[in-house]
């Protein structure tokens, strides 16, 4: 299986929001839960997204993990590896995108390195370097602060140059709207002087376009999905990619079996949706200060959920109000409450899926990475989307067999999410 296109992805959920939208624009596009086993037979397919649980990990072990999945991608025909981060930057001073936008880099033979997380669709800007979120300065919205990478500076190029080596710089939207060749000399004069990695501005998709097609031309870059847009319009474009619709077939296929939504984002918008979705099914939310203290609390929610899985879907929800994560991260550590978290709602997950589901729908990144892990899938197809960033998915090669999955970020998706989600899994 040779391939037009690799990505590594820095989580689960980001993984499939660039999967969809690689899909959508015309690039055939498979889903791995990291490197794939030699024993999976993957589709034939024009781009691959390597899925890594790798954001908020010591900034060493995700060089490590990124720079074996770009080896893995390079030996399959990838002549350029997109490394996927969140359309918010989530990061810290110690890293992870800079160290590994430069690791990547090392690997391919140096050069500077195109970065940008806009995404319009998603109301994810950048102008003069500074990232906005439905027009407002990141540092000002609502998603500044992520319980485990809160964002407080909205400056991209202070953000990247303090967690990289390297020097970072600008490609501005002036230099943009003139045209590929303005941006070619941007980024030369940029080498001369040394700069690493260039944080380029875009408001608009014919911006993403542009950068697309300059970033087919090096063979590393950096940023989240409205990235991939450009990327997979340039290959249809230029003739390498078949034009026309990428979904596999087999993604939308039915299956059997009974749904479940499993929440732990505490995103303003999945608590919103976690009120919606109450007006339609049963609504169990987690005592998320009793999952820290031992299993009772899991326990009581698996029989819970087995009383009254068979009638139709439940939701488990271990989602809690900023103030409430602040407070428990303050007893216990941030490190060990996400994690206590996360592995609460990845075993009641693997509980529900024992007890026969097979449409399954995971608010939150770190939520969806534990219970994919947990899972062991090893691989998905992409299907319909459901709201923008977030598609069908269903499983390749898992031993419960053929299962349809949503693995939403926390800020994505209306508020009737949930509902319209299972609506679409058949």
């Amino acid at each position: 299986m040779a391939i037009l296109l690799g990505s590594i992805a820095d989580d689960y959920t980001g993984a499939s929001d660039l999967a969809n939208t690689l899909t959508k624009n015309g690039l055939r596009t498979v889903q791995t839960v990291g490197i794939p086993d030699p024993s999976l037979a993957l589709p034939d397919v024009d781009a691959v997204v390597v899925s890594l649980k790798i954001r908020s990990v010591p900034a060493a072990d995700a060089v490590t993990a990124a720079t074996s999945a770009e080896r893995w991608l390079r030996r399959r025909g990838a002549a350029h590896v997109l490394y996927k981060v969140c359309s918010t930057f989530d990061s810290t001073d110690a890293g992870n995108i800079g160290p590994v936008t430069e690791a990547l880099s090392d690997a391919a033979g140096g050069g500077l390195v195109l970065v940008t997380p806009a995404f319009p669709e998603t109301g994810r800007t950048v102008y003069f370097g500074h990232l906005f979120v439905g027009g407002q300065p990141l540092n000002e919205s609502p998603l500044k602060d992520h319980p485990l990478n809160p964002m407080h500076d909205a400056n991209l190029v202070r953000v990247m140059a303090r967690q990289s080596r390297g020097a970072v710089g600008l490609i501005d939207l002036p230099a943009i709207a003139a045209g590929p060749d303005t941006v070619r000399a941007r980024l030369e004069a940029l080498r001369e002087a040394g700069v690493r990695s260039a944080i380029s501005d875009a408001i608009f998709e014919r911006d993403l376009e542009t950068l697309g097609a300059i970033a087919l031309e090096t063979p590393v870059s950096t940023g989240a999905s409205g990235l991939g847009l450009g990327l997979a319009r340039a290959l249809v474009r230029s003739g390498r990619a078949p034009a026309g619709d990428a979904t596999t077939a087999n993604a939308i296929c039915p299956v059997g079996g009974l749904s479940a939504v499993v929440a732990g984002s505490c995103s303003k918008a999945t608590l919103h949706q976690l009120d919606v979705a109450e007006r339609s099914m049963p609504v169990l939310r987690l005592d998320p200060e009793r999952l820290l203290a031992g299993p009772d609390e899991i326990a009581a929610a698996i029989s819970w959920a087995g009383d009254r899985i068979s009638a139709g879907p439940i939701v488990v929800a271990a989602s809690a109000a900023p103030e409430t994560v602040s407070r428990l991260q303050s007893l216990y550590g941030r490190e060990a409450s996400g994690h206590a978290i996360e592995s609460a709602t990845s075993i009641i997950a693997a509980e529900l899926v024992a007890r026969g589901v097979r449409r399954l729908v995971i608010a939150g990144g770190e939520t969806s990475g534990a219970a994919v892990d947990r899972l062991a899938i090893p691989a998905f197809l992409i299907g319909p989307e459901i709201a923008p960033g977030v598609p069908v998915l269903r499983t390749v090669g898992n031993a419960q067999g053929d299962m349809l999955l949503a693995l939403k970020s926390g800020n994505f998706g209306g508020e009737d999410f949930f509902t319209a989600a299972l609506a679409m899994m058949h």
